[in-house]
């Protein structure tokens, strides 16, 4: 099975990938196209929901709650923080346009722990990460640090000629402090959109070792080992990451062959 998810060109969904899809246990995942009034439903009976606005402005209403004109952005590329609802399991929700929108969606398994609530763009910390051509910008929509059970969201901007998720690094083992379990997906955005980017997928074993063409609003799925992306010049990318997994903690452990990197870096 490959680790790339092509996007579809047309329609409603951009792309889509479910534990089922993934052949695996916790992230799920979907990417949405909407124009001026387009409504898409979101219900998961047994996992938590984080409805990302990537793009354009949308109002999202539950049974008991109406959060209107969430959006901030014309562009992901734009310099700013998303908006973002988290969702208990068993919330049917209505996503509405207000304008051209594009939305991403991730779920993962839980109980029903936390109440919905809106995250507002300026409760996201925003980091730079890197240096040289190494150096990339991101933004924790949900850490660690803030309520839910099981998902991890983060985006993350790299400029045209630089390495991302870079030096390689994995999280594919239980082994807390140094490396924690989780499945991730990267959903990918190019400017200009004919643009492309590199992402490899490989274990210290090579029972995975897959290299990609990633295309803009593709989707890789990381079920486990090293996942760095490389941006060629004149072409910017963005990702949505949507991390989940039997705990909810982000330790990674560098490759050991190219850890030397880091030091270089200091």
């Amino acid at each position: 099975m490959s680790l790339l998810v092509k996007a579809q060109r047309e329609g409603q969904t951009i792309a889509r990938v479910t534990p089922e899809s993934a052949c695996w246990r916790y992230v799920g995942f979907a990417a949405y196209r909407l124009g001026a009034d387009e409504v898409v439903h979101v219900f998961e009976p047994t996992r938590e929901v984080c409805i990302v606005v990537l793009t354009g402005a949308v109002d999202v209403e539950t049974a008991d709650t109406k959060w209107s004109s969430l959006g901030s952005r014309d562009s992901v590329f734009e310099d700013s923080a998303p908006y973002a609802v988290y969702l208990p399991p068993g919330v049917r929700t209505t996503v509405r346009a207000c304008r051209d929108a594009e939305v991403g969606v991730a779920s993962a398994p839980a109980k029903g722990a936390y109440p919905a609530r809106l995250i507002e763009p300026s409760t996201m910390k925003r980091s730079t990460r890197g240096k040289g051509l190494n150096t990339r910008y991101v933004c924790d929509i949900l850490p660690q640090t803030e309520l839910a059970e099981s998902l991890l969201v983060v985006e993350v901007r790299t400029p045209g000629g630089h390495a991302s998720s870079y030096p390689p690094h994995k999280h594919d083992t239980d082994n807390a402090p140094h490396e924690s379990s989780l499945e991730e997906t990267y959903y990918h955005r190019l400017d200009p959109p004919q643009g492309f980017a590199f992402q490899r997928v490989y274990t210290d074993m090579r029972d995975i070792d897959e290299s990609m063409a990633v295309e803009n609003h593709d989707v890789v799925m990381v079920p486990r080992g090293y996942h760095p992306v490389v941006v060629p010049y004149g072409y910017e990318s963005y990702y949505l990451n949507v991390m989940a997994g039997g705990q909810r903690v982000w330790h990674f452990r560098n490759d050991p062959a190219h850890e030397w990197i880091i030091n270089k870096e200091g």
